[in-house]
């Protein structure tokens, strides 16, 4: 995905960290979801810079187009909002996110808190927790996902290079830790090595531009699709 061979994602086709032709639809093929939910931050709205040669879609739809090649009739919502924080994702987002009776959901959140103030690694840790929680309790299957480490890129200035990195790591790794004890399907992008490309982010220097997006969504789908191998639940049984 994409699999068409026009000039407006050529260069999609042949970047080494972007899915082959063919490969979501095997990941996929048989995945037993039918009511998709994803909430957030912006992350989960999907901001980001057009860059030529890629699809301009974002990474979260990317997903809900490649689930509903073998599922058409499912339903989709997204609930995420730029710059918002992970507490208020939970009150504001949470009951129409529970009230839409996903079976898969996609949270993602945090990203927004780490550029505030008083940043609090396991005060976020806990708002996933709680918003995770609550999904897993329903039987939904949940997907969480670590963040691109983009402090590594060249073109963040120096002076909040190490101060950001660190506050990612942080939130990576309270993320990786509840994805563990809650059992999730956790997509962990923190080092994967365009983090320190040129190139990966949009002009406002904080979200990743297409690119990255298509990025995300091929680790999104081939973990997915290791999951599904894993857990044998394909075609619905389990």
């Amino acid at each position: 995905m994409p699999v068409d061979d026009s000039e407006s994602t050529r260069a999609e086709r042949v970047d080494p960290y972007c899915l082959k032709e063919g490969e979501a639809d095997r990941l996929l093929a048989g995945h037993p979801w039918k009511r998709f939910v994803v909430l957030g931050d912006s992350v989960a709205e999907g901001l980001g810079d057009p860059v030529p040669g890629y699809l301009d879609q974002p990474w979260a739809d990317r997903l809900a187009t490649a689930l509903k090649r073998h599922s058409p009739d499912m339903a989709h919502l997204n609930t995420g909002r730029r710059n918002t924080r992970a507490a208020l994702v939970r009150s504001t987002q949470l009951t129409e996110v529970l009230d839409f009776r996903p079976d898969l959901a996609l949270v993602a959140c945090g990203g927004y808190d780490t550029l505030v103030t008083g940043f609090d690694a396991e005060r976020v840790g806990a708002e996933l927790r709680a918003i995770v929680t609550a999904l897993r309790e329903t039987g939904c299957t949940v997907i969480t996902v670590s963040m691109i480490d983009g402090s590594r890129g060249p073109r963040v200035p120096a002076a909040v290079r190490d101060r950001l990195g660190e506050r990612l790591r942080d939130l990576s790794e309270v993320t990786g830790r509840l994805a563990r004890d809650l059992d999730t399907v956790h997509i962990d992008l923190f080092d994967h090595p365009v983090g320190g490309e040129d190139g990966l982010l949009s002009a406002d220097g904080r979200h990743a531009n297409r690119r990255g997006h298509a990025i995300a969504a091929t680790e999104a789908i081939r973990t997915i699709g290791a999951y599904l191998d894993r857990t044998g639940v394909r075609n619905g049984v389990a």
